[in-house]
C-alpha cells in the first residue's frame, strides 16, 4: 500500500473502530439500565434479587464500556494521525479478532491497514512547516 491509499484505509479504520466501540459503550449503559432497574419496573421487592440483578448489571456494563473505550481512543487517535494510535489499535485490532463476526472483519481489516510498511511512515510525526 502506498501513502496515497493509506489516506484512504486509516480514516476508515478509524471510524470503524470508533463506531464499533461506541457500540459496545452503548449496550454496557444498555444492559446496566436494563439490569438495574428491572427490579423496580417489576415491583420486586426482595433484597436477594435485587442486589443480584444489580450486581450483574454494574458488572456487565462496567466491562462492556471498559472494553470499549480503548477502540474510541485508537480511532479519534488514527484519525488525528497520533504515532501512538497505530500501536493501539493493532492491540485493539488483535483483540477484536475474538469478536466473531463483526469484529473479527474489523480486526483484519485494521491489522491490514496498519501492519504495511508504508504505515510506519505515514504515522511518522510530521516536520513543522
Amino acid at each position: 500500500m502506498n501513502q496515497r491509499q493509506l489516506q484512504l484505509h486509516v480514516p476508515v479504520v478509524g471510524w470503524l473502530l470508533i463506531v464499533g466501540h461506541a457500540i459496545f459503550v452503548l449496550v454496557g449503559v444498555f444492559v446496566f439500565l436494563l439490569l438495574t432497574g428491572i427490579g423496580v419496573a417489576m415491583g420486586e421487592r426482595e433484597a436477594m434479587t435485587m442486589m443480584i440483578l444489580t450486581t450483574v448489571g454494574t458488572a456487565v456494563g462496567l466491562l462492556l464500556v471498559v472494553l470499549g473505550i480503548p477502540g474510541l481512543v485508537a480511532g479519534a487517535g488514527l484519525l488525528a494521525r497520533k504515532p501512538w494510535a497505530r500501536i493501539l489499535a493493532i492491540v485493539v485490532g488483535i483483540l477484536g479478532l475474538v469478536n466473531f463476526p463483526i469484529g473479527s472483519a474489523i480486526g483484519v481489516y485494521t491489522l491490514f491497514v496498519l501492519m504495511q510498511d508504508a504505515a510506519t511512515e505515514y504515522f511518522a510525526p510530521q516536520a513543522p512547516a
